[in-house]
């Protein structure tokens, strides 16, 4: 591997969480590999489903750590080891944001963890808050609903098509992260309306 940038789409591995709202980064991982014509295969050695590609002429490598959420550090370390061109500011993570109105897609970089489990465990594995966020909105459940519960369902249909859109914004944040640096990609995605 000889990757100038890794994406990493946050969620859990399995039939049981796909399409949950916990899983909106790696839907966008998904979303980038089917642009490019390619498919996720499953990396044994640092438990990951990954892609090779080249996203905006520059080599990059998408991964969904097979871990679960709370463990998605462990693979991204990994990766890091073996890709010796990635640093903390090439590493782009991209994952749900319940502090966001549902769809909206904002651009970060560095900051709080904001009690996300994803995000804990890549902070702690990788030693630094200060990779680059794409953040999705699924926004929070109504009349404080169970948290838990609101993050692993699956959307309404009407949901589903916000996110369905904010999953194709996201992974042109990300091409523009990489295409124009970060500050640009901040400019251009965090205006206040969608």
């Amino acid at each position: 591997m000889g990757a100038t940038f890794v994406v990493v789409g946050l969620g859990n591995p399995g039939d049981r969480y796909d399409r949950t709202r916990h899983n909106m980064g790696a839907e966008v991982v998904k979303y980038l590999t089917r642009t490019e014509g390619l498919s996720l295969s499953f990396k044994k050695a640092c438990n990951f489903l990954g892609a090779e590609v080249k996203l905006e002429g520059i080599s990059t490598l998408l991964v969904f750590p097979q871990s679960f959420m709370n463990n998605s550090g462990r693979p991204v370390s990994c990766v890091m080891s073996r890709n010796p061109l990635v640093s903390v500011e090439s590493l782009v993570v991209v994952h749900d944001e319940l502090d966001l109105p549902v769809g909206t897609v904002r651009v970060k970089k560095g900051g709080g963890l904001a009690g996300h489990n994803g995000l804990k465990s890549l902070s702690h594995h990788v030693g630094s808050n200060d990779f680059i966020r794409v953040r999705v909105g699924i926004d929070r459940p109504k009349s404080g609903g169970d948290v838990s519960n609101w993050v692993l369902s699956r959307p309404s249909a009407e949901e589903r098509e916000v996110l369905d859109s904010a999953i194709e914004r996201a992974g042109e944040a990300v091409r523009s992260i990489i295409r124009d640096g970060v500050d640009r990609a901040m400019n251009n995605f965090n205006v206040t309306t969608k």
